[in-house]
């Protein structure tokens, strides 16, 4: 598996950073009519035939409530590419709630076009180009909508370097978007059975790989083998690195691994999972055509994980 294939890591790759402390930039890209926009909100992008709605910007500008509202996102063959973040009704996660709320929850918006599609449900399908413009606008969305304010003293901030800082009014500090890595892992014993769990919060029959945040101070195969000892108390040796997908929902790095079980004995932690199971091929794949397990989504890095361990798509 390498990370280009993951389709959601299928990168914008020139972001045309050196145009972001520019003023006059983002104003000339607006005024270009070969310049096209993403429109984005709360994690869902505008979609047209099945894959992603690039607009004139002359054509985005009604949907942008003020000039903070365009985000630069790149270039590609000659084209600037941009975001608008459209204004919504829906309030901020209730404090206690998890982070990734707003992703999850339904709402509407206080205007925009009604075929909004969320990025979980499209990123499968969309080409490379609009795979990587549609995780950018979301995950700089996301950023906006949560860090309003200065982190040091509490005071607005103004949107700057066309939508990748934000700066304090009173201190004049710059914050930027931030990137919380997570390691994901598929978990494979001496049989070369795979190890997936239930967490509490998902469906019923929803089955996928252990994952879990780095902590500060911690090496990435660490976390691998903290996570998992913590969840299922299954001990892990090697930890070999596989691939990383940006994931934000609403600002996640996940970073891909295969580790080997030296211990088999599973003690699922009843907090975050409440069940966790050896497969071997037969088994999984008996179960995925009874309903008995619904694997994670096709533009997980979770899925690209299992289907490197079952060799291939698992069955429909």
């Amino acid at each position: 598996m390498r990370s280009d294939e993951l389709p959601l890591s299928r990168a914008l790759a020139d972001r045309a950073a050196e145009r972001r402390g520019d003023p006059q930039a983002l104003a000339a890209a607006r005024d270009d009519s070969s310049t096209r926009v993403v429109l984005v909100a709360d994690g869902q992008v505008l979609g047209a035939d099945g894959g992603l709605a690039l607009i004139p910007a002359g054509e985005a500008a009604q949907w942008a409530s003020d000039d903070a509202s365009w985000l630069l996102l790149g270039e590609h063959d000659g084209t600037t590419y941009l975001a608008v973040r459209v204004p919504t009704d829906r309030t901020p996660p209730a404090r206690g709630a998890a982070a990734d709320v707003l992703v999850h929850r339904s709402g509407s918006r206080a205007h925009g076009p009604d075929d909004f599609v969320a990025l979980r449900q499209v990123g499968a399908d969309l080409p490379a180009l609009e795979a990587g413009l549609a995780t950018t606008a979301v995950a700089l969305d996301a950023w906006h909508a949560r860090h309003p304010r200065c982190p040091r003293c509490g005071a607005e901030t103004d949107v700057v370097q066309a939508g990748w800082v934000r700066r304090c009014v009173v201190d004049s500090s710059e914050h930027y978007p931030r990137t919380d890595p997570a390691v994901i892992m598929a978990i494979v014993d001496d049989d070369d059975r795979l190890l997936l769990g239930r967490a509490a919060a998902w469906a019923e029959n929803r089955w996928s790989t252990l994952a879990g945040f780095v902590e500060p101070g911690e090496s990435l195969e660490n976390a691998v083998r903290r996570e998992v000892a913590e969840e299922v108390g299954v001990v892990v040796g090697d930890v070999e690195y596989l691939g990383s997908q940006p994931w934000p929902f609403p600002a996640s790095l996940m970073v891909g691994f295969v580790g080997r079980a030296t211990t088999t004995s599973l003690h699922p932690d009843g907090v975050e999972l409440v069940d966790a199971r050896w497969f071997t091929r037969d088994e999984l794949t008996a179960a995925v055509r009874a309903g008995d397990v619904i694997p994670p989504g096709r533009s997980s890095i979770a899925r690209a994980l299992v289907e490197t361990w079952f060799g291939g798509p698992l069955p429909v």
